[in-house]
């Protein structure tokens, strides 16, 4: 049986910031994310990502994750075959979704990720199989947006398609330069985006990794 909306559970925003990210998204904007880790930014992307394409009353059909292998874009120097390599990368999703569901066991949780890439509801697409690539009725989500050079950041943008939106997620502290920056000037005039800044407030984890970030960031 499909994994469905039924199925998902019901989550609420976490602070203004994640309620900024909700209602834009729901007035049908494509969203720029940006700002500390830890804050949920890419959790609540996904999940509202998967609300969508599970609504059978809109276009979009598929979820498409799509982030950069590592830094330099090259995996070639990675062990393994590419299958291998692509997978090392899809665990903090395949994560996020068992929060995202009901399930009737241990058993459904632990296939979840791969039922739904079954069933076309979510693909997982490096940035260097983007090329001559057009994603039509998909919900994309660019994550760790700022390892990207602007030429991939501009490469995405024009792979949007026919009833596609999108979502960058990303954290300019952790990037190297201002490519990041100079995506985000532009979407800024784009009455289609909305950004939304997530702050050391936000952070939504516990514990020491919580005191770690905060510290980090006033560092």
């Amino acid at each position: 049986m499909d994994v469905n909306q039924k199925s998902m559970v019901k989550l609420a925003p976490i602070g203004a910031n994640q309620q900024q990210m909700f209602n834009e998204y729901s007035k049908g904007k494509n969203l720029f994310l940006y700002g500390s880790a830890g804050t949920g930014k890419t959790f609540t992307a996904l999940y509202n990502a998967l609300q969508t394409v599970l609504d059978p009353s809109t276009p979009q059909k598929t979820v498409y994750i799509v982030r950069s292998l590592i830094p330099s874009g090259d995996i070639n120097f990675m062990s393994g075959s590419i299958n291998d390599k692509i997978e090392l990368f899809q665990g903090p999703y395949e994560g996020m979704v068992t929060y995202m569901f009901e399930q009737p066991n241990e058993v459904a949780f632990s296939m979840l990720y791969d039922r739904l890439k079954e069933q076309g509801t979510l693909q997982f697409l490096p940035t260097s199989f983007l090329k001559g690539v057009t994603l039509d009725e998909a919900v994309i989500l660019v994550d760790e947006c700022q390892l990207l050079d602007f030429n991939e950041l501009d490469t995405i943008m024009t792979r949007i398609g026919q009833d596609s939106r999108i979502i960058f997620s990303g954290d300019f502290a952790q990037a190297n330069t201002d490519e990041l920056g100079k995506l985000l000037r532009i979407v800024s005039n784009m009455k289609s985006f909305a950004a939304v800044e997530f702050s050391i407030r936000d952070i939504v984890r516990s514990g020491v990794v919580r005191e770690y970030l905060i510290a980090k960031e006033r560092s």
